[in-house]
């Protein structure tokens, strides 16, 4: 259910019971019920629970389906601003977790030990489409890096851009791992294996760099991890609940505003966004486009299976979601109606009505059904 505690976007967090009043230190978990510990003690298999309708689909006057998830918006100290369904859940925050992954490659001194430019940051964070102008980035990088496709342990995928991918087939161009959405990731896992010396397989969990990573999880998101599950790229990711990585965001939206270390790297790194939003994933994506919306003052990260970041450093929060049955065109909605609700998009752009009132064509074009938020969100 929504939570009790109410914000004015205007006049700040206003809580309406004691145990909100109850805020948390930052960085430090508030868990309630079911935290990342008691997951791990637990011989029961984790099920997704307390979930609440977020998303419908019209067709005429009849309701034909619904999504349900969980959403959590965190304010700068770690606390939840607003929440809807259960913020404890425990989640694989699939890619929309890349940022926390490119810690490392910051802090190590590994980015600025190769000239790593805000490009090639953004491409560090970023599901790009294998377009031309993705993979192009990814060759110079790793030709820079005096490595090859080979070097990769993301695998081969073919492009996701329509155009590119026709032309592949017809020239019978081979699928390389190059074209993988998460290569840009790994060319940023590369540069800090090189920098550090490491082995080839810098895949493994046990490797130096996925323990960087796992340290740099943990540390951001408040709590220790419940574990791993093995990524589409081969990287393990790191199992944490919805408010730790609604958390981990809001470290990211205020880290502008302090200057140890890792505050840096993560500015460093949401400026990197900001400023690419054509890298962060492609034309047509939603990423893409709503950053595009909000003039680059927010940084949006999608991730598999229904899960949606976002960065507001303007405001200071972190915002994470998660759809239940993972649909995106329910965690696209969802987003673009939590950045409406927070202030920083405009209702009526083109790219946030087109995930708010998502149109469903028929095969002839005709309007046939819609996608729209569910009462909760009103």
């Amino acid at each position: 259910m929504h939570s009790s505690a109410s914000f004015d976007w205007q006049g700040g967090f206003q809580p309406d019971t004691a145990r909100d009043n109850k805020k948390p230190s930052p960085w430090k978990s508030p868990i309630g019920s079911q935290t990342c510990a008691d997951y791990r003690q637990s011989k029961e298999p984790h099920r997704m629970t307390g979930a609440v309708e977020l998303v419908e689909t019209w067709r005429g006057d009849l309701l034909e389906s619904v999504h349900q998830g969980h959403a959590v918006i965190v304010g700068a100290e770690g606390e939840i601003l607003e929440a809807w369904g259960a913020p404890e859940t425990i989640i694989f925050p699939r890619s929309s977790s890349k940022m926390l992954q490119a810690i490392p490659l910051i802090e190590s001194g590994a980015a600025d030990a190769f000239g790593l430019t805000s490009s090639q940051l953004a491409l560090a964070c970023a599901s790009h489409q294998g377009a031309k102008l993705h993979v192009g980035h990814v060759n110079r990088w790793l030709a820079d890096l005096g490595l090859t496709d080979d070097a990769l342990r993301c695998g081969p995928e073919p492009s996701r851009d329509q155009n590119y991918r026709d032309e592949m087939t017809c020239s019978g161009d081979p699928v390389c791992q190059v074209h993988n959405n998460c290569s840009g990731k790994h060319a940023g896992f590369l540069t800090l294996n090189k920098h550090i010396g490491g082995d080839a397989e810098y895949v493994d969990p046990a490797h130096p760099i996925q323990m960087m990573v796992r340290e740099a999880t943990e540390s951001l998101t408040g709590e220790e991890s419940a574990g791993y599950g093995i990524d589409g790229c081969s990287a393990p990711n790191f199992a944490m609940s919805l408010h730790g990585l609604g958390r981990a965001m809001a470290f990211y939206a205020s880290a502008h505003e302090r200057s140890d270390v890792r505050s840096k790297a993560a500015a460093r790194l949401t400026d990197a966004m900001r400023k690419h939003p054509e890298l962060l994933a492609g034309e047509g994506r939603a990423c893409t486009e709503l950053m595009r919306a909000m003039d680059g003052r927010v940084s949006i990260k999608t991730g598999a299976e229904g899960v949606f970041i976002a960065i507001v450093p303007e405001k200071k929060i972190g915002i994470a979601l998660k759809i239940a049955d993972g649909a995106t065109r329910a965690s696209e909605c969802v987003m673009a109606s939590l950045l409406v609700r927070v202030g920083v998009l405009d209702p009526h752009h083109p790219a946030a009505r087109a995930r708010i009132h998502a149109p469903i064509h028929n095969r002839r074009g005709i309007h046939a059904a819609g996608v729209r938020p569910a009462a909760a969100l009103a």
